[in-house]
């Protein structure tokens, strides 16, 4: 048990333990990497794991000769498509029963604002989602659920993991070890995190106003 919980402690505050898994395991590293990055994106029922800041830290690290950045690179590509497409998978393979019943481990909250979310933006969700925490973990899901093609999904399930990896890997990798990010790290991932959201927010937002407008001005949608 005391084992069980010090793996979630470092699990999520991977920024401070990192090095300490590198030292004590070396190349195994590259598996726990790839694991919480699967399993975050991969398993609807846990969205809180640390993948943004795990990218970074990880680019970082990379920097130092710590790890092959292209290796952690490809690793982490192949664990946001394959954890992407196995919740998609499961998505599908439940369907719209999901909204019918009353899931215990599953947020429902999450589940009905992505699907929102999904409604007013389609399939730009999946690359988008890739910069928003939960979302990130609800969106193949909510994919699945509501019978997007699986081509359609693959192509935005790909180019939302090569965009999300590089820029996150890559931002560590050039910048995680100055000190001033070291020191404001938190500060830096939710600043990043706003700068992805706010606009969409607003873009709903704007969507929503002109849609109430139109119905003002027209009220029988004619």
């Amino acid at each position: 048990m005391d084992t069980l919980l010090q793996l979630l402690e470092m699990v999520l505050h991977i920024d401070k333990h990192l090095g300490v898994f590198i030292d004590q395991y070396g190349n195994w590293v590259y598996l726990f990497l790839f694991m919480i990055v699967f399993v975050e994106t991969g398993l609807v029922l846990v969205p809180f794991l640390p993948g943004d800041s795990l990218l970074f830290i990880g680019g970082a690290f990379a920097a130092t000769g710590a790890m092959d950045p292209w290796l952690l690179g490809v690793l982490l590509f192949v664990a946001a498509t394959t954890g992407n497409t196995l919740n998609y998978w499961i998505g599908s393979m439940i369907g719209t029963k999901v909204y019918e019943r009353n899931w215990r481990l599953l947020d429902r909250d999450a589940l009905r604002k992505t699907h929102d979310f999904y409604e007013h933006h389609g399939g730009k969700t999946i690359v988008i989602a890739r910069f928003v925490p939960v979302v990130r973990t609800f969106a193949p899901f909510v994919a699945g659920i509501s019978q997007m093609t699986w081509q359609r999904f693959q192509l935005y399930n790909v180019v939302g993991a090569f965009i999300w990896v590089v820029l996150l890997v890559g931002g560590g990798y050039l910048f995680g070890n100055l000190p001033i990010v070291k020191q404001y790290l938190n500060v830096i991932v939710l600043v990043g995190l706003a700068a992805a959201v706010v606009p969409i927010a607003l873009g709903a937002l704007w969507k929503l106003l002109t849609r109430g407008r139109r119905r003002v001005v027209d009220p029988q949608g004619k």
